[in-house]
């Protein structure tokens, strides 16, 4: 059976290659997929709410295909991760600063706008945007995981590495044996692995 489109794993490298096609719609449904929700809960950290959340990472994902496609991003040089960091702190330092502006507007005394103008230097920005790349990096790679094996392997690895039990604990809630709750857990860390790696890597030779 053909893998669905929809469905079907990429790696980050090829995802951006597909993004340099205007015409590949389904790559910018992907991108905003796999990467939106660090920026998300990173505006949300720097003092947005979920509907200047929502403006902001839509104007900083505009700016990050925009300068993709220029030329702009070169792996070569730092990580995507960092990459897009930037450009998202930009974009929000950039709503904030319209917030100052409307608040001003509203309050003569301008008690209302300190707020807004407390934004985090981009280093210590960057120790939230950090908590939230792993955060959304972990949870998208074991979503992906989870799919690629049968259940009780799954649970195997889940009950032995996430939920802490021990392999004897696992074995017995699994009904299975001692040695292939181990091989069940090497299996899904080695693959947890890669796919993390995929997420996070791209080629520069894309």
């Amino acid at each position: 059976m053909a893998a669905d489109p929809a469905t079907e794993w990429l790696t980050t490298s090829t995802l951006l290659r597909r993004l340099r096609s205007f015409d590949d719609a389904g790559a910018w449904k992907r991108l905003l997929e796999r990467f939106r929700s660090p920026v998300l809960a990173f505006a949300r950290k720097l003092g947005l709410s979920d509907v200047e959340a929502d403006d902001a990472a839509q104007e900083a994902f505009l700016a990050f295909v925009k300068a993709f496609r220029d030329g702009a991003y070169d792996p070569c040089r730092g990580s995507l991760r960092k990459w897009l960091f930037g450009i998202a702190y930009r974009q929000i330092a950039n709503y904030r600063r319209k917030m100052i502006a409307e608040q001003v507007k509203r309050d003569e005394r301008g008690q209302s706008s300190r707020f807004w103008q407390m934004l985090p230097t981009e280093e210590e920005a960057s120790v939230s945007w950090d908590a939230e790349w792993e955060r959304a990096m972990l949870e998208e790679s074991l979503l992906r995981v989870q799919s690629e094996f049968e259940d009780r392997t799954y649970r195997a690895f889940h009950l032995v590495v996430r939920a802490a039990q021990s392999p004897d604990q696992a074995a017995q809630a699994l009904g299975m044996s001692r040695d292939a709750v181990y091989v069940a857990k090497h299996r899904v860390l080695k693959r947890l692995r890669e796919i993390r790696k995929d997420l996070e890597e791209a080629d520069p030779g894309e």
